[in-house]
């Protein structure tokens, strides 16, 4: 039996417009989380990104909103203002026909123009916790007639030191309100979180055979000892081509470093972290929502509202901290029925959690060769060759014809257009490739696993080996 929106207790108005809008089959954490929010029922999430837990949370909101009572009945937590609005856009095109009034309050906007919206009148709140601390203690929000609260990425506000924030938040919150805790991980402290503000709730969960998803192609290139980074990524990215793509950092300065040294190469980048301006982040929401940018070097946490419609490469740059962010950052691509890649750059420092990886997506990762410089060169070659047939059915080539024809008197013609395509194909060529960066043999798989001797001097020496080799990587 096929499950709709409808069958869910969901209203027939808000079904129909979920139909209009292409939702037509709820996802696995909508069905099991939308009848008990429907229910009353207090509820704890834990699902991957990309599942639908926004819809989970948000459409039991918008049917029992009162309308008639213009009055905060719903108030929604988000750890960034990024996420803040595109959890604010998604709710608004769940109410297109219906008369309700919802509010993103978050910093980088004027607190003055918040506070104005809610004494006209506000139905759902979306914001991050510090700017709803501001509204509540300047009394400019009220939350007496609250009746439901959302915990959206509750271990991204912990990571991000909120966790107390939201705490003093719910306890200004009415002792009847429901809430929804929506978290990828239960780190203890969301444990204890639960336990103090949550009544009897009942948790739902996506569960996967494998934690990555199957359509996503996953690479891990070892990077060479000796080696930057960047030396390993760059003819990479030549072979791949990302129509886009995310590349992963962990911290500011590094997005920063390697956005100079990618524009450099001549690759359409941009950086994406937290010192960005408000309005510097929307614009560059934009164009790599528009195709104007193909890449994006982010942290972890800014990336949180990055969201395009098929992300087509999902780059980690640096490993991140554990298996668990491992799999929301590949997640973000081959989502929608459509296939995606995800490439690893991993230092020997770097098997053991490479290790941890595989254990959680339940695979060996598929351990790829860096491309040697003959294979980019093919490709920049079948690049060059292309955009020269475009040419050749071009109208400007006429006025170049008579410079051939003088130069045809004392060299073959076949050598002049050799020539020019050297000029071209020089001219292109990014600073990287003229230098040295084949790699060497004994890097192009990882080393095996030393075994244990029963020699406790032979014991010692490894033990020692591996410290020297942790210290310098």
């Amino acid at each position: 039996m096929t499950v709709s929106f409808k069958s869910l207790g969901l209203s027939e108005d808000l079904a129909e417009q979920l139909e209009q809008i292409g939702f037509v089959n709820p996802t696995n954490i909508q069905v099991q989380a939308i009848p008990e929010l429907l229910a009353g029922r207090d509820v704890v999430g834990q699902s991957q990104t990309g599942t639908g837990k926004t819809a989970a949370f948000s459409l039991p909101i918008v049917d029992k909103i009162d309308r008639q009572n213009k009055a905060v009945q719903a108030l929604i937590l988000t750890p960034t203002r990024e996420l803040a609005m595109q959890v604010a856009e998604a709710v608004k095109d769940f109410t297109a026909k219906q008369r309700l009034y919802i509010l993103t309050v978050c910093g980088g906007q004027s607190i003055e123009r918040q506070i104005r919206s809610l004494q006209r009148g506000i139905h759902i709140v979306v914001g991050t916790p510090g700017r709803v601390i501001d509204l509540l203690e300047r009394k400019e929000l009220k939350l007496d007639n609250l009746s439901s609260v959302v915990l959206d990425e509750a271990d991204e506000m912990l990571s991000m030191g909120f966790i107390d924030d939201v705490k003093k938040i719910l306890k200004k919150t009415p002792s009847n309100r429901q809430i929804a805790c929506f978290s990828a991980t239960m780190p203890r402290e969301i444990r204890d979180l639960i336990d103090q503000f949550l009544n009897s709730p009942v948790t739902v969960s996506v569960s996967q055979p494998k934690a990555a998803p199957a359509k996503i192609d996953q690479h891990v290139y070892m990077v060479p000892r000796g080696w930057d980074k960047i030396k390993a990524l760059q003819p990479i990215l030549e072979i791949e081509s990302p129509e886009s793509a995310i590349i992963f950092v962990r911290t500011k300065r590094t997005a920063t470093e390697l956005t100079s040294k990618l524009q450099e190469s001549g690759q359409s980048v941009d950086e994406y972290h937290g010192n960005l301006s408000q309005s510097q982040r929307e614009r560059l929401v934009q164009r790599f929502k528009e195709g104007k940018i193909k890449m994006v070097v982010a942290t972890d946490i800014a990336a949180r509202g990055l969201d395009v419609e098929h992300l087509s490469h999902v780059v980690n740059y640096d490993l991140p901290d554990n298996s668990e962010t491992y799999i929301h950052r590949i997640g973000r691509t081959g989502r929608a029925g459509k296939t995606g890649t995800a490439i690893s750059l991993v230092q020997p420092a770097e098997r053991r959690m490479l290790r941890q990886i595989e254990r959680r997506v339940r695979q060996n990762l598929k351990v790829s060769k860096i491309p040697p410089r003959s294979q980019v060169e093919a490709k920049r070659l079948a690049k060059l060759q292309a955009e020269v047939k475009e040419t050749l059915s071009g109208e400007r080539m006429a006025s170049f014809l008579p410079i051939v024809r003088e130069l045809s008197a004392q060299y073959d013609p076949q050598a002049i257009a050799a020539a020019a395509l050297q000029m071209v194909y020089d001219r292109n060529c990014p600073n990287w490739m003229k230098t040295d960066w084949e790699v060497p043999e004994s890097n192009l798989t990882p080393k095996p696993v030393l075994k244990r001797k029963n020699n406790r001097n032979s014991q010692k020496k490894v033990r020692h080996h591996k410290e020297k080799l942790e210290m310098k990587w």
